[in-house]
């Protein structure tokens, strides 16, 4: 199949005019009218996913995070990013990202993790201007209040966090039932779930100073960057198995966070 096939089905998904100013997604590596036969889905490329891609015999990999955010001067195999992108090139397998531009449509990243908490009558967090109906995050509700520690208990098991990160619990909540949810990096989107009446905002790498800005009304639950995006690599297994069921795409076993935790 033509990389740009695959290529369509993704961006017809999840548009690159959606991806913010900063961000690098689309085709990092290859040729839109290369000849690709497999696919692996990972959330970041690494030495270990270029591995298993040429075990698994796969030529292109797609991921949440693109490999290269800054130019790169040289190539000398000094950095990882280095040695995969020379290895992916001397192998001709395909580097393809969707990062930002998956995260702000419809049905992307935070409303699949909504979808894995429960919640119902889900809406965009903070709507792009242009299209309220597109942007990042989402605010929803339980379908019944939840105890607060059984409810935080439940979210770590669902996304098999290490240890749960998060702010202090408000003395006159004892239930939840309102959720606000980014995936990712979420702290400029603190306020946003505060003035959408969220009791519990899921997110991943809040700061020291960020735990203090629930204001006494909002619990800040911090879930770890990779555990909140792992969900990636299903979305894109479902975009390209719907829309090119002919097509072999293989999810990584290697694909792994690179935070560890000594308990």
């Amino acid at each position: 199949m033509k990389l740009r096939e695959i290529v369509q089905a993704i961006e017809e998904f999840a548009p690159l005019e959606l991806q913010m100013s900063y961000d690098n997604s689309g085709l990092i590596v290859g040729r839109l009218d290369d000849e690709v036969h497999r696919a692996l889905l990972a959330v970041d490329v690494t030495e270990e996913v270029i591995d298993e891609a040429l075990r698994e015999e796969c030529d292109l990999i797609i991921t949440h995070h693109p490999i290269i955010f800054n130019p790169l001067k040289r190539f000398n195999s000094a950095t990882y990013v280095e040695r995969c992108v020379e290895q992916a090139i001397r192998h001709g397998i395909a580097l393809y990202a969707a990062h930002t531009n998956l995260d702000a449509t419809r049905e992307g990243m935070s409303w699949r993790v909504g979808a894995m908490v429960g919640l119902e009558a889900m809406s965009v967090l903070e709507p792009r201007r242009d299209n309220p109906e597109v942007g990042f995050g989402v605010i929803g509700t339980l379908p019944e209040a939840e105890e607060v520690e059984a409810f935080m208990r439940r979210v770590g098991r669902t996304f098999n966090v290490a240890a749960l990160r998060h702010s202090d619990i408000p003395q006159s909540m004892d239930k939840v039932r309102r959720v606000a949810i980014c995936t990712g990096s979420g702290h400029s989107n603190i306020n946003d779930a505060l003035v959408a009446g969220a009791d519990v905002y899921i997110t991943g790498d809040l700061k020291y100073n960020d735990f203090m800005l629930g204001e006494n009304r909002m619990i800040l639950l911090d879930i770890g960057h990779f555990e909140s995006e792992f969900c990636a690599i299903n979305i894109l297994n479902d975009v390209i198995s719907k829309k090119l069921c002919n097509f072999a795409v293989r999810k990584s076993v290697c694909s792994r966070s690179p935070i560890h935790y000594l308990l």
